[in-house]
């Protein structure tokens, strides 16, 4: 009988196993060379942490808030598609398994179960992440059946005017399940005699207009919040704050679009320091330990968001998995902070950590 994995990293290769080649390719591959892919895991690893010693550590209180809603830890689940390739209870079971660990899923427009199903799957905080579509008028119907269910904000994802080149998809010839949330609405079937049809699904339904106007449009559309996913600049930073988003995720798809950009630890500093605190900022991209999510609090992301170590979990043990997935995280994260000296979230500061750069000011 195999061993229990002992961290997260270890549920990537009981996902291989269960996995057929072309879904572990899907959900593991990342743009062109996948340098990024790398980048942001390993510059994880470039991070110091500067422990203090002799503070009281007794009660460690991991609980954040995020937009006004109470979490158990700031570790969230990120928006990633089609769940229902990795298990068949697919979004549901990510679903239950949040509620579980009382954080927040956010919810992918591509997902494979529907708005509504994971909304009565189980009573917790969730958001919705959004594509906007050629067809506006869909994407104000699902925003509007986001609102009927319950779902807390709107994650709008503004990297992907086109698809990233995903080498692994085009070789497999990556076919895209029935995405459920556009039934009746929009055939999601695509007939391509090469590469991948998920490129030729998104080069036909996503919006390659969509612009800093737009964010007007989706605001007189809807009461929820809107954060944006996707921003690695300051002056994009900046540029949300001035259109009045809710939020900001840093984020570059999971290394998904464009290769060679940086890590997103690298630039969550850079766009904390645009923001200056006006909106929350929260960080995707590379969390694989406890001291990830330590690291990223410090460089003063509010929370973190976890994407594939999610859905190896789901594809090696379903709902259960996902559960032990962030479990795992957060008893790491736990331990990061008593070992630190900081006994509640927001006791953890930048001078808790030692990034590259401070190597290079330090020199000059």
């Amino acid at each position: 009988m195999a061993s229990e994995p002992v961290n997260v990293n270890e549920f990537q290769e009981l996902a291989r196993q269960a996995l057929p080649k072309m879904y572990y390719d899907f959900f593991t591959g990342g743009a062109e060379d996948q340098h990024t892919l790398k980048e942001n895991v390993a510059a994880f690893r470039r991070i110091m942490l500067r422990p203090r010693v002799l503070v009281d550590v007794s009660r460690i209180d991991m609980s954040t808030t995020i937009l006004g809603y109470k979490i158990s830890a700031p570790i969230m689940i990120a928006p990633t598609a089609m769940h229902q390739l990795a298990h068949p209870e697919g979004e549901v079971a990510t679903a239950r398994a949040a509620a579980a660990c009382n954080t927040i899923m956010i919810l992918s427009n591509m997902s494979t179960c529907t708005v509504e199903e994971v909304a009565s799957s189980c009573n917790a905080v969730r958001f919705f992440q959004l594509y906007v579509l050629k067809r506006r008028d869909i994407s104000a119907q699902i925003v509007h059946r986001v609102e009927k269910n319950g779902y807390k904000a709107i994650v709008l994802t503004v990297d992907t005017p086109r698809l990233g080149r995903r080498e692994a998809d085009i070789k497999n010839r990556m076919v895209s399940p029935q995405l459920r949330n556009f039934e009746g609405l929009l055939s999601t079937e695509v007939d391509t005699d090469e590469g991948s049809n998920l490129e030729a699904l998104a080069e036909g339904i996503f919006d390659t207009s969509l612009s800093w106007e737009d964010i007007g449009w989706l605001k007189s559309i809807t009461n929820l919040p809107i954060l944006i996913k996707g921003v690695l600049t300051h002056e994009n930073a900046r540029k949300a704050v001035e259109v009045g988003v809710a939020g900001i995720v840093v984020s570059n798809h999971g290394a998904r679009q464009l290769d060679y950009t940086p890590a997103t630890i690298s630039v969550l500093e850079e766009v904390v320091h645009a923001v200056g605190g006006r909106v929350p900022v929260l960080f995707d991209g590379g969390v694989r330990r406890g001291t990830d999510v330590f690291k990223a609090l410090a460089l003063g992301a509010q929370a973190v968001l976890v994407g594939r170590p999610v859905v190896y979990g789901l594809a090696a043990n379903g709902e259960r998995g996902v559960r032990r997935v962030i479990e795992m995280l957060k008893d790491e994260f736990e331990l990061t902070m008593a070992l630190s000296g900081c006994s509640r979230v927001k006791d953890i500061t930048r001078s808790h950590v030692t990034t590259e750069f401070d190597k290079l000011r330090s020199m000059l």
